[in-house]
């Protein structure tokens, strides 16, 4: 049996490639839109994908399930379980607990484990090349290395109410029942590591097991205890913001993910094309470089979506392809670069790319407005915006300042005054940078904290023996 993890560090996202040798077939489980990962992987290993799969409604980024099985000509299989409000709205085979997928000696039997969402399957794979019995898991937003899928998602990000109550009992039902039903030496392949919103405290090793997550997990104590209202309470403390986009992908994830098929090289443009577009609001710019770049100048209404392993994560907070139809131009170095950015965007449902340019020169500059730290005691604010995680504010912060997350804003307008400035800072001024330039986009006046709370932390501390709280 051959089993490849793909991991995708952006999102902090796990896909499985599960293989039969002999037959020479495979399965994919939780793929991603940019396929050819896998069909690089079928192709090395002379195998065909015969079936793609998915653990459930993904609420971080956008499945890449049909896209693969429209390539590929495999079968979907995806959960029949949760009840009608949690049923797929497109073709595919429906799992229900206990069935089955087989492909050669290989057999993916679905586990029915609801908690992080009702319809939630795991995957308990047997390799029969081997042993009869099952080896390996792959947990999807279940289990992950250290830590549990959280509950309530759907009530930060997809309109729930309460729900998240439920939702973990049914976690702790599903641990009982299901995982720690299971053999000690059973190999753990979660979803998710270190990184993800999906949960509070995901490690970052790749895999576990049954027997050292029932030993040595927050969680265990409460299960050999049997502590229920335990178990919720540490669960549902803490949990980070959910990011505004998640609603979007649960409901595209749900329908089914519009097809994108072959896609073409991105095409680099002409400067004074783009500057006419810019001029008639046709186009939406994405400066891609560091922040510190952008500061020292941009395309006068630019979003700063920086280039490298987060570039989905901050897409998705800078732009709504739901409320701006305007497709994006990229500032890249090169067209190898466009390319994979454009690939991370598609991850999160932004797929209207229209080119990339290398350079600014004719394009319409501007120098984003900065404060430096010592200057915001006197400055006239409206507002004065954390935009970093609530847990993060918890810890320390501007005094007067008020908590919205980067991966919030755009959706949360009736937070912010409708008039005057609004100071934003984050930690070191990345996330910041990308809040900034999507609230200025919206027609925001806006004035980015030099050094954010670190550089705040800085100078204060260089006029005092601890910073304020």
């Amino acid at each position: 049996m051959l089993l490849e993890r793909i991991y995708d560090e952006d999102l902090a996202q796990a896909g499985y490639f599960i293989g039969c040798q002999r037959k020479g077939e495979a399965v994919v489980v939780d793929a991603r839109r940019d396929t050819d990962v896998y069909l690089d992987l079928a192709k090395a290993n002379g195998m065909k994908i015969v079936a793609v799969a998915e653990t459930h409604i993904h609420a971080d980024y956008l499945s890449g399930t049909r896209e693969l099985a429209a390539a590929t000509g495999a079968d979907i299989y995806v959960s029949g379980e949760g009840g009608t409000d949690w049923q797929y709205g497109f073709d595919g085979m429906r799992l229900s607990d206990g069935d089955g997928i087989s492909v050669g000696n290989i057999t993916v039997q679905a586990l029915h484990t609801p908690g992080h969402t009702p319809e939630h399957l795991s995957f308990l794979v047997t390799d029969g090349a081997f042993s009869d019995q099952p080896g390996y898991l792959l947990s999807g937003d279940f289990v992950f290395a250290g830590d549990l899928g959280r509950p309530d998602l759907l009530d930060e990000a997809a309109g729930g109410v309460d729900t998240r109550f439920e939702g973990a009992k049914q976690l702790f039902v599903s641990l009982r029942n299901k995982f720690l039903a299971l053999p000690d030496h059973v190999q753990v392949y979660p979803g998710h590591g270190s990184g993800s919103a999906c949960g509070k405290a995901l490690g970052a090793i790749p895999s576990t097991t049954v027997g050292y997550e029932r030993l040595y997990s927050w969680w265990g104590k409460y299960l050999e205890a049997n502590d229920e209202q335990g178990f919720i309470d540490e669960l549902l403390d803490g949990q980070p913001d959910a990011h505004a986009y998640f609603g979007r992908m649960k409901r595209q994830n749900r329908l089914g993910p519009e097809i994108m098929g072959e896609r073409a090289p991105l095409p680099e443009l002409d400067n004074q094309a783009i500057a006419a577009d810019l001029a008639a609001d046709k186009v939406t710019f994405v400066d891609t470089r560091p922040n510190g770049q952008v500061h020292e100048g941009t395309v006068a209404g630019a979003l700063n979506i920086p280039a490298g392993n987060k570039a989905a994560s901050f897409g998705a907070w800078a732009y709504d392809p739901e409320t701006d139809n305007r497709p994006l131009v990229l500032l890249a170095p090169d067209q190898n670069a466009a390319q994979k950015m454009w690939d991370h965007l598609v991850r999160v449902g932004i797929d209207n790319v229209t080119g990339y340019t290398t350079g600014l020169d004719g394009l319409p500059i501007t120098v984003p407005a900065l404060l430096r730290p010592e200057d915001l005691e006197s400055f006239d604010a409206a507002l004065v915006l954390d935009v970093r995680n609530k847990t993060e504010h918890t810890a320390g912060h501007i005094p007067g300042s008020e908590q919205l997350s980067a991966g919030r804003v755009l959706w949360h307008r009736d937070k912010l005054p409708a008039e005057g400035t609004i100071v934003t800072y984050c930690q070191s001024g990345v996330r910041n940078s990308v809040a900034a330039t999507a609230l200025r986009r919206a027609g925001y006046d806006v004035v980015e904290l030099d050094g954010s709370y670190a550089g705040w932390e800085a100078w204060k501390n260089a006029g005092a023996d601890t910073p304020v709280r």
